[in-house]
């Protein structure tokens, strides 16, 4: 079982930034609680994709029929999406 930091590294290293080819950042400037979307990193619809196929894809936790107000609050940012995975791969051990 994955601890929640070693969750946050793989979000940050795996899916941020080599998924989405964020070259100009290292993964310690994202702050976990700082925004994924808008505001904070910036990113935009296409790259929500990329962040939920990647999501699927480490940690092997479907996202698949949440919904759209569900997706908005846990992949909000770093923290968030963290322990939503946690959440995830919990249940996963206990089904």
């Amino acid at each position: 079982m994955k601890t929640i930091n070693e969750i946050k590294e793989i979000i940050k290293v795996n899916i941020l930034i080599e998924r989405l080819e964020l070259e100009d950042i290292e993964a310690d400037e994202i702050e976990d609680d700082e925004p994924l979307f808008g505001e904070g990193l910036g990113l935009d619809s296409v790259e929500a994709l990329d962040v939920v196929s990647g999501v699927e894809a480490e940690f092997g936790v479907k996202v698949q029929g949440l919904e759209e107000e569900d997706i908005r609050k846990n992949f909000y940012s770093v923290a968030t999406l963290s322990a939503f995975v946690e959440v995830k791969l919990k249940e996963k051990v206990s089904s």
